[in-house]
C-alpha cells in the first residue's frame, strides 16, 4: 500500500463520523499522489501527511446567552487551527444550524491551501457555531457574540489566530465580537477581518470573494481565448458572493440570469437586477420572493427536494456560490448536457467529487474553490496589512492588488498542473500549488 493510501486509511478510521473531512481529505490526497510519489521518502520520514491532514488544536465550547424573553440558550462554540506554518491561522467564522466539528475541519483544511495559494503570509484556521442568526433580534445577536468572543478570545490574537466572517457571519457581528474582543482584552488590534470601515475595515473586502471568482474566470477565459463578453452565467446562492459575483460578471460584459436561497431559486432572462437583489437580500434580509414580486421577468421556484433548479438553466459558465456539495452528479449532467463551457467555485467545496469528475472527463474547465474563492480570505490578509500599518488603502488599490492575486492564482495552479503532466486539471493544480508551498515551510521549521 502506498503512503497516500495509508494516510487516507488512517484518517478515515479517526474520522469516520465526518464525511465532509473525509471527503476533503480524499479529494486533495488523491490528486496529490504526483507530487508525494516524487517524494515519498522523505514525506514519510517527516510524517508529512499524517501531520498536514490533523489539526494544531481544535477547540470546541459552550456558548450560552440569554434571549429576547430571558430564557438562557446554549450553543456549541468551534475554532479549529489547522496549519500556521506560513502565517497566522486564518479563516471565518461560520454560524448556521449546520455547523459541527467534521464541516469546520474540512473548512480549516481546505483553507490551509486556500490561503498557501494567495502568495501572502497566511495559515489555515476556521471557526463557528451551531447558532441560527436568522430570525433572531439585534440585540440577541450581540448577546451570542458576546458570549462567543469570550471564550474565543483566550486563543486568538492578530499574530496568533485572525478570524473573519463567513455564511451568517457578516458586519454586525464581527462588530459585536471585536467590541467584546476588545473589552476583555485592552488592545486594540486587527484580530479579525471584515470589520467596518470606521474602525479598522478595509475598503472592496465587501465585493472580494465575488469579484475574485470573476477576475480569475475571465483569466481563465482569457488565456483559452474567449472572454466573458456575452455569456451567459447560472449563480447559485443569494449572500455576499453571489451578489459580488453578480455584479462584477455583469461589469465584465456577461448576463447572470440565476440565484437562490435556502427557499427558492430565481430565474431571469432579462439579467438579475443586482440593485434590486441587494435591496431584498442585503437591506431586508428577505426572501427571494420579494425579488420576484418586484421584477416582472423574474420566475420564482420554491425549491423541491433533491434538487438544485439553477442548474437546470442552459448556460456557457457555472459559478456555485451557496454551500458544500449543492452540485451533485445530476446536475453535472444536466449542465454539460446545456453546453457549459466553465464551473467555477465561489463557495466552500459546492461541487461533488462525483460531479467534478464527471465535469474533467467532458472537457469542462472546472477552478475548484480553494482557488477560485481565495479573493476574500486574499483581501482579509490585505485588511491585516492595512491594519499592521495604520493605513487605509483605496478601493482601487485594494481591487487591484486582488486582481492580481487571483491571475496570479491562475497561473500558478495552471503550472503546477503541468508541471506534473496534467494540463487543464485545475484541481490538482490548486492543491499541488498550495501544498508544496506549506510542506516547504513545515520541512524548514522541524518537526512541531
Amino acid at each position: 500500500m502506498g503512503y497516500v493510501d495509508e494516510v487516507l486509511e488512517l484518517v478515515s478510521k479517526k474520522n469516520a463520523d465526518q464525511p465532509e473531512f473525509l471527503q476533503a481529505v480524499t479529494e486533495v490526497l488523491n490528486t496529490l499522489r504526483p507530487v508525494v510519489d516524487a517524494n515519498e521518502e522523505l514525506y514519510r520520514s517527516n510524517a508529512i501527511l499524517e501531520r498536514i491532514t490533523e489539526p494544531d488544536r481544535v477547540l470546541m465550547f459552550r456558548v450560552p446567552w440569554v434571549d429576547d424573553k430571558g430564557q438562557v440558550q446554549v450553543n456549541r462554540g468551534f475554532r479549529v487551527q489547522f496549519n500556521n506554518a506560513i502565517g497566522p491561522y486564518k479563516g471565518g467564522l461560520r454560524l448556521h444550524p449546520s455547523v459541527n466539528l467534521g464541516i469546520i475541519k474540512f473548512l480549516g483544511f481546505e483553507q490551509v491551501f486556500k490561503n498557501s495559494l494567495t502568495s501572502l503570509p497566511i495559515g489555515g484556521g476556521k471557526g463557528g457555531s451551531d447558532f441560527d442568526p436568522k430570525g433572531k433580534s439585534d440585540r440577541e445577536i450581540m448577546a451570542f457574540c458576546q458570549s462567543f468572543m469570550t471564550e474565543l478570545c483566550k486563543y486568538i490574537g492578530a499574530d496568533v489566530d485572525v478570524p473573519a466572517g463567513d455564511i451568517g457571519t457578516g458586519a454586525r457581528e464581527i462588530g459585536f465580537m471585536f467590541g467584546q474582543y476588545k473589552r476583555i482584552r485592552g488592545t486594540y488590534e486587527g484580530v479579525l477581518t471584515g470589520k467596518g470601515l470606521s474602525y479598522g475595515g478595509s475598503l472592496a473586502r465587501t465585493e472580494a470573494t465575488g469579484y475574485g471568482l470573476l477576475y480569475i474566470t475571465e483569466e481563465l477565459m482569457k488565456c483559452h481565448g474567449d472572454s466573458l463578453e456575452g455569456k451567459t452565467i447560472a449563480v447559485s446562492g443569494a449572500g455576499n458572493v453571489a451578489i459580488y459575483a453578480i455584479q462584477k460578471a455583469q461589469q465584465l460584459g456577461a448576463k447572470v440570469v440565476t440565484c437562490s436561497d435556502s427557499t427558492g431559486w430565481i430565474y431571469d432572462p432579462e439579467g438579475i437586477d443586482v440593485e434590486l437583489l441587494r435591496e431584498v437580500k442585503e437591506v431586508k434580509r428577505a426572501r427571494l420572493t420579494e425579488y420576484a414580486a418586484a421584477r416582472k421577468s423574474a420566475e420564482y421556484h420554491e425549491k423541491k427536494n433533491g434538487e438544485h433548479g439553477v442548474w437546470s438553466v442552459k448556460c456557457d459558465i457555472a459559478l456555485p456560490c451557496a454551500t458544500q456539495n449543492e452540485l451533485d452528479l445530476e446536475d453535472a449532467k444536466q449542465l454539460v448536457a446545456n453546453g457549459v463551457k466553465a464551473v467555477c467555485e465561489g463557495a466552500n467545496m459546492p461541487t461533488t467529487l462525483e460531479a467534478t469528475e464527471y465535469f474533467q472527463n467532458n472537457g469542462v474547465m472546472f477552478i475548484c474553490g480553494k482557488a477560485a474563492n481565495a479573493g476574500g480570505v486574499a483581501t482579509s490578509a490585505l485588511e491585516m496589512s492595512q491594519n499592521s500599518e495604520r493605513l487605509s488603502w483605496t478601493f482601487e488599490e485594494v481591487d487591484a492588488k486582488l486582481k492580481n492575486i487571483m491571475v496570479n492564482i491562475y497561473h500558478n495552479i495552471d503550472d503546477a498542473a503541468k508541471r506534473y503532466g496534467m494540463e487543464g486539471n485545475y484541481v490538482a493544480g490548486a492543491n499541488i500549488a498550495g501544498f508544496e508551498k506549506v510542506v516547504n515551510a513545515m520541512l524548514a521549521q522541524g518537526v512541531y
